[in-house]
């Protein structure tokens, strides 16, 4: 069980404010008169003794105090852009921000929850005993923020008064921090208040560059105090170790609906879109996929996108799954990013009018560049390395690619134009009636198979396997994915997957508001499935037609065939669906992409089998799955041998 406020509340301790007289004190001597104005709207005093304590600790020469005004905002961009953390583009409202080359992603070897003693883990998750992290915060940030300005900004993560939207404080020293936080969450200063007591708690982001330099980056860390729900991050800029109002709080969300918000809530690594039925019904879709595995482009694909990230789900009143997205905008990858597979997102970045951060891009004459854009990309530039030309190799004598692979744009997502910025703003959600899990799986899986009921649904999520991307440093290999959240959950693993299978079988849900649970497969190639070449089976045009299936199949407008390991689509159905992208559909592609491969998902299940067997408590319930559907593969490898086709089970 975790414990909040269990344990010496590092940040007060190495702050040294005790109490709110203190805290204003604090503020009369480092706070100029404008700032202390502005700051005297926020009531709560246990948010105005932390951010005195992060004061006190870091010493800055100035305190800006950010209530979301276009006069605060204008402010943020300016000094972002004369500190040289960003510099303005040819388009204008364009931005390039260059991350240090040893810091391009997250850094997982040097991010760390904060735990007690006793305290029941995941056995994915990096921990630091408290003691030690308070040394290493008495040691690094005292003063960390001398000759900078230290920047508090209010939030909220998702639209102010949703049932499971928590407020934050993030701190910076960092102008790109900053306004990357207006571009993707809410402001909520004026609210700020009234968020802490309806939902009880917020969170606190401290983060500081120091003087980034490459020879820091060894001593960075990122903390996470899931006891006092406060973040540290030192000596880095990547916003995926700086932001921490996002993979940072999202992890303080897992754990509060996983201890705190048993069916009643969930926090995932999922996007959220809705699609376009017959007769114009909209169906909302969430889905969680590992970085490089989809999820962006299947956000995309949506009628009325929401969210390509993040999502807080609850079962409301009238027993429907709601969800919304805790961010108001992207932090999205864009390599392979172009015309054909993400034409609204591309008229964002390469159209007028839309604020546009972007980082570790190749830069020419003001204009970004990266890899797989689809364009004629120039032969030299500046990138986050320095000069490069094409052609250029590192020391190992290896390729230098125009841009890292891990290169992002940072935009509001209402300028995007399927974007349902109404709806994403909407307290009350939008209703979720399919969720789907999908990894990078190039010979097992099936494109698309729908769960037979809540448990085996929990069970395609635990069972997500990736290849490791770069927004990891230092990851490499085939990794285990659990419900693409597994970098994200500092409990155990058993206590978050006793609360996935208690929430998808909550008797709370209304008749027929259950929501189907899918996988989803992008990536199976010629070469596994008996075929020549290394290409894949399918394209990015093609998710349409699996989500559009799955649409069909929520509301019972079409049937599957069963399988073993769910319900596939028939021929029939999908061939129409893909006529309505202009695409051929041959039955022999059928055939290939939907066979059953006895062996390997067998070796599948046996590889997921004994990892949750190492983990304590894991329920029961997952290994009975794991066994039912490996008898009856048994079963059907003895009847039709290790490969079966579909049209064997129809």
């Amino acid at each position: 069980m975790l414990e909040l406020k269990k344990g010496e509340d590092i940040l007060a301790t190495v702050g040294g404010i005790e109490d709110i007289d203190q805290a204003r004190e604090l503020f009369s001597r480092t706070i100029d008169a404008d700032n202390q104005q502005k700051l005297a709207a926020i009531k709560n005093e246990e948010a105005l003794v932390k951010i005195a304590n992060a004061i006190a600790m870091c010493k800055p020469d100035n305190v800006f105090v950010n209530t979301g005004s276009a006069a605060d905002v204008q402010w943020i961009k300016e000094y972002s852009l004369s500190k040289g953390e960003e510099k303005k583009l040819a388009k204008e409202g364009h931005t390039i921000h260059f991350d240090l080359p040893q810091d391009q992603a997250r850094l997982v070897k040097q991010t760390f929850y904060i735990v007690n003693e006793n305290e029941k883990m995941s056995s994915l998750a990096k921990t630091v005993p408290r003691k030690e992290a308070k040394e290493y915060v008495q040691q690094f940030m005292p003063g960390i923020m001398t000759g900078k300005t230290l920047i508090v900004g209010f939030y909220s993560r998702g639209p102010v008064g949703a049932n499971a939207a928590i407020p934050a404080i993030e701190i910076s020293s960092s102008g790109y921090v900053l306004h990357s936080a207006e571009l993707l969450y809410r402001n909520c200063f004026s609210d700020f208040d009234a968020e802490v007591e309806r939902c009880g708690l917020f969170f606190t982001n401290l983060h500081s560059e120091g003087d980034n330099t490459s020879e820091d980056v060894p001593n960075a860390r990122i903390f996470m105090d899931r006891s006092w729900l406060t973040t540290f991050a030192t000596f880095c800029t990547y916003a995926g170790n700086t932001l921490l109002l996002k993979k940072g709080n999202h992890r303080f969300s897992v754990d509060y609906a996983t201890y705190y918000k048993v069916e009643e809530q969930l926090a995932e690594h999922m996007f959220i879109t809705g699609l376009t039925g017959p007769g114009g019904r909209k169906t909302f879709f969430a889905g969680a996929a590992p970085s490089g595995c989809g999820k962006t482009t299947t956000a995309m694909v949506g009628s009325d996108f929401i969210g390509d990230d993040l999502a807080q789900f609850w079962i409301d009143e009238q027993g429907i799954l709601r969800a919304i997205n805790p961010e108001k905008g992207i932090f999205g990858i864009v390599e392979d990013v172009n015309r054909e597979g993400d034409p609204h997102l591309m008229d964002c970045l390469r159209g007028e009018g839309t604020e546009v951060i972007w980082s570790n891009v190749l830069i020419k004459d003001g204009v970004p560049y990266w890899v797989g854009n689809g364009e004629t990309s120039p032969e030299s530039g500046v990138n986050f390395q320095g000069e490069w030309f094409k052609g250029k190799t590192d020391e190992a004598g290896n390729p230098v690619p125009m841009s890292h692979k891990n290169s992002r744009c940072t935009l509001v997502a209402s300028a995007i134009a399927n974007h349902a910025t109404e709806l994403s703003e909407d307290p009350k959600g939008v209703p979720v009636k399919v969720i789907t899990y999908s990894g990078r799986d190039s010979d097992t899986m099936p494109p698309v198979w729908v769960a037979r009921n809540s448990d085996n649904g929990v069970a395609i999520g635990a069972s997500i396997v990736s290849k490791a991307t770069a927004t990891e440093v230092g990851a490499t290999g085939v990794n285990r994915q659990p419900w693409a959240n597994a970098p994200f959950i500092p409990g155990a693993l058993a206590d978050y997957m006793k609360a996935q299978f208690t929430f998808f079988n909550s008797t709370r849900f209304s008749d027929g508001n259950r929501p189907i649970i899918a996988g989803l497969n992008y990536f199976l190639t010629h070469e596994n499935r008996g075929g020549e070449g290394s290409g894949l089976l399918g394209e990015k045009r093609d998710v349409k037609v699996w989500l559009g299936w799955l649409e069909l199949y929520a509301h019972g407008d079409v049937e599957g065939i069963e399988t073993p390991i769910g319900i596939v689509p028939k021929y029939d159905d999908l061939a129409k669906l893909f006529a309505t992208i202009n695409k051929e559909y041959p039955k022999a592609l059928y055939d290939m992409q939907f066979a059953i491969y006895v062996d390997k998902i067998i070796a599948r299940i046996d590889l997921q089998t004994e990892a949750y067997s190492k983990e304590a408590d894991i329920p029961s319930t997952l290994f009975e799955v794991y066994d039912g559907q490996k008898k009856e593969l048994l079963g059907l490898k003895e009847k039709f041998g290790p490969v079966v086709q579909i049209d064997n089970l129809a």
